[in-house]
C-alpha cells in the first residue's frame, strides 16, 4: 500500500500520522485495520530495561611519546585493549578491579558518566615497543577529549523475554533481580505491547541500516543480535520465550544520559539499561495488524529459576496484563510480581521519537539486509567433558532422624556411624530438618531432650539431578560443610559433604592427569 520514500516525503510535508503502538492498539480497535493501514503511517515503539550485551568503542587518540594500550582502567574498570594501540572496547557487566568497589561501579556506570560528560581517570600499562615506546599513562579524559566514542551492543531489545520465579528455600540473586525463595517474587523485563520486535515479529521492517532512536540520540540497527533465534513457538505471531535480538550501534557524544542508567544487579553484577526506539513504518494491513498487538495477546512463560539448569521448567502461561495487574496464581498460589524494566520510561522513548518524527526532525532509512525471520537457532555450549550429577556420585547408605527422637539417641548416631550431619524426616521419608553434631553438644549442654527443639528447620539442600560444581558453589556460599540429598518428592536420597566434594575432584584431576600422561 505504501512504500518509505512515500512516509518520508509525507513527513517532510508534515502531513504523517504518527502514533505511538500503545495508540495503534485503541486506534485499530475503534477503527479497524483497513483504516489504520490507510491512515497511520509510523508506529513508534519503545523500551527500556536491562540489556547486559552492550559496551562501546573508544579512541582515546596518540600520546607524545606514543603508547601501544595493553591494559586500560577507565575509573578502575578495565576496557579491552586487544584493538591495535590506542582502542579499546568497555563491555557494561566489566567490574571496578578496586574489590571494595567490586559490581557496586562497573563498565555499565562508567558509560553513563561518560555520556553525562564527567571527567573520568584513565591509566594504562604497556610493556613497550620500538615504535610506541611509552609504558604508562595515568591521566583525567572526558569525553569530548575523545576522538570516538561509539555504543556497539551485540545483544539487545530481546524479542519476548523470561519471567522468574524461584521455588527453593533459598534467595537467588540473577539477572533478573533478586528472587525470593518459595515463589516469594515474579520479575519480568518487558515494555510488552510497546516492545519494538513484538510489533513487528517477523522483522518486515527492520534490518541492517534501520535508523533508531538509541539513549536519546539516534542509532542504527548494525543487524541481528547474537543468541538471534527463530525457531520458537508462537502465539498471535508473536514468539513466547526469548527469541530475535538486534546489534545496535550509536554515536554515545549525541546521546541524552536520560535515558541510559548503569546499574548493579544485587550480588550479580553491572547491568546497562537502555532506552532503544524502532519507528515501524505501515506499509500494509498486515504490519498495521501486527502493531495492533496488546499485553493480553502477548504470551510469556513463567521459568523456575531454582533450577540451576540451562534448560529450566516452565511452570505457567501468562501475558503482559496479567503480569502488570501485580500478581499472578500459579498452583493456586498468588505471587506478586514486578518489572524489572522501566514502562514508564519505554512510553518516554515511544513518545519522544514520534515528536522527531512528527516534526520533521527523523526519517525513516531502507534497510540494507532484513533481520532473519527463520533458519536461526540458538545452539548449546556443548561441554566435551559433562558435569557430575549429585545422583551419579556414590554414596553411603542414608543414615536419618525422626523429630520425637531423644538428644542421647541422635548423639549416639552421630558417633557410631562418624559422620557429623544428620537429616531429620517425617514417617514418609521427605526432610524436616537437619541436625549437627555440634547442635547435639549444645542441646546436651543446655539440658534439652527432644531433637525437634534443636534441628535447623530452614535447610539448604542438594537436588539429586544438580552438578555437584553448582552444589560446591552453594556450601562456599552458605559457609556449611554437607547438605542433604533429596529428590522430586523432598525425600531424603544421602547426604553430600564438602570433604566428599573435594575428594571427588582430587580423583577427577588425578584420573585427567593419567590421561594426558
Amino acid at each position: 500500500m505504501k512504500t518509505i520514500k512515500e512516509i518520508n516525503q509525507k513527513i517532510k510535508n508534515g502531513d504523517a500520522l504518527v502514533l505511538t503502538a500503545a495508540e495503534m492498539t485503541e486506534y485499530v480497535k475503534e477503527n479497524g485495520v483497513e483504516t489504520a493501514a490507510e491512515e497511520v503511517d509510523v508506529v513508534t515503539t519503545g523500551t527500556f530495561g536491562a540489556m547486559c550485551s552492550s559496551g562501546a568503542f573508544l579512541n582515546f587518540g596518540h600520546s607524545d611519546p606514543p603508547i601501544k594500550m595493553n591494559r586500560t582502567f577507565l575509573n578502575n574498570v578495565e576496557a579491552y585493549s586487544g584493538l591495535a594501540a590506542v582502542d579499546a572496547y568497555i563491555g557494561a557487566t566489566q567490574l571496578n578491579r578496586n574489590p571494595q568497589i567490586g559490581m557496586d561501579y562497573g563498565g555499565a556506570h562508567l558509560i553513563e558518566d561518560l555520556i553525562k560528560g564527567k571527567e573520568i581517570e584513565l591509566v594504562v600499562e604497556a610493556y613497550g615497543t620500538d615504535c610506541y615506546p611509552r609504558k604508562e599513562i595515568e591521566t583525567i579524559i572526558d569525553i569530548d577529549k575523545l576522538n570516538h566514542a561509539t555504543m556497539v551492543n551485540p545483544r539487545n531489545c530481546y524479542q519476548n523475554y523470561a519471567v522468574a520465579t524461584n521455588s527453593t528455600d533459598e534467595t537467588l540473586y540473577t539477572y533478573m533481580g533478586t528472587l525470593l525463595p518459595n515463589y516469594g517474587n515474579i520479575s519480568y523485563s518487558s515494555a510488552g505491547q510497546l516492545s519494538p520486535l513484538l510489533n513487528d515479529p517477523y522483522f518486515e521492517t527492520i534490518g541492517l541500516g534501520t535508523r533508531i532512536f538509541l539513549c536519546g540520540g539516534e542509532g542504527y540497527v548494525l543487524g541481528e543480535g547474537t543468541q538471534h533465534a527463530t525457531e520458537g513457538e508462537r502465539v498471535n505471531d508473536v514468539p513466547v520465550s526469548p527469541s530475535g535480538t538486534l546489534m545496535l550501534m550509536g554515536d554515545m557524544k549525541k546521546m541524552n544520559s536520560d535515558f541510559v542508567r548503569g546499574a548493579t544487579m544485587q550480588k550479580y553484577g553491572p547491568t546497562l539499561y537502555i532506552g532503544a526506539g524502532i519507528p515501524i513504518p505501515i506499509l500494509n494491513q498486515v504490519i498495521a495488524k501486527r502493531t495492533a498487538i496488546s499485553d493480553e495477546e502477548i504470551t510469556c512463560r513463567v521459568f523456575d529459576y531454582g533450577i540451576g539448569r540451562r534448560n529450566r521448567p516452565v511452570l505457567k502461561e501468562t501475558n503482559y496484563k496479567e503480569l502488570k495487574t501485580g500478581k499472578i496464581e500459579i498452583d493456586g498460589m498468588e505471587i506478586k510480581t514486578s518489572p524489572l524494566s522501566s514502562y514508564k520510561k519505554a512510553v518516554e522513548v515511544a513518545e519522544e521519537l514520534k515528536k522527531w518524527i512528527s516534526s520533521g526532525k527523523f526519517f525513516l532509512t531502507e534497510p540494507v539486509n532484513l533481520i532473519p525471520s527463520k533458519g536461526y537457532t540458538f545452539n548449546p555450549l556443548e561441554i566435551k567433558k559433562p558435569s557430575i550429577l549429585i545422583k551419579n556420585i556414590e554414596s553411603k547408605p542414608v543414615i536419618i532422624a525422626y523429630p520425637t527422637e531423644e538428644i542421647s539417641d541422635v548423639a549416639r548416631k552421630l558417633v557410631e556411624n562418624n559422620i557429623n550431619h544428620l537429616p531429620v524426616v517425617n514417617n514418609e521419608g521427605k526432610l524436616m530438618g537437619i541436625v549437627t553434631s555440634w547442635d547435639i553438644a549444645n542441646a546436651i549442654a543446655k539440658g534439652k531432650a527432644r531433637l525437634k527443639d534443636v534441628m535447623t528447620k530452614k535447610v539448604i539442600i542438594a537436588r539429586e539431578d544438580e552438578p555437584v560444581d553448582v552444589i560446591a558453589r552453594r556450601i562456599d556460599k552458605y559457609e556449611i560443610s554437607g547438605l542433604p540429598i533429596v529428590d522430586k518428592e523432598n525425600k531424603v536420597k544421602g547426604m553430600i559433604t564438602a570433604e566428599d566434594i573435594s575428594r571427588l575432584i582430587g580423583e577427577t584431576a588425578e584420573n585427567d592427569n593419567e590421561v594426558s600422561l
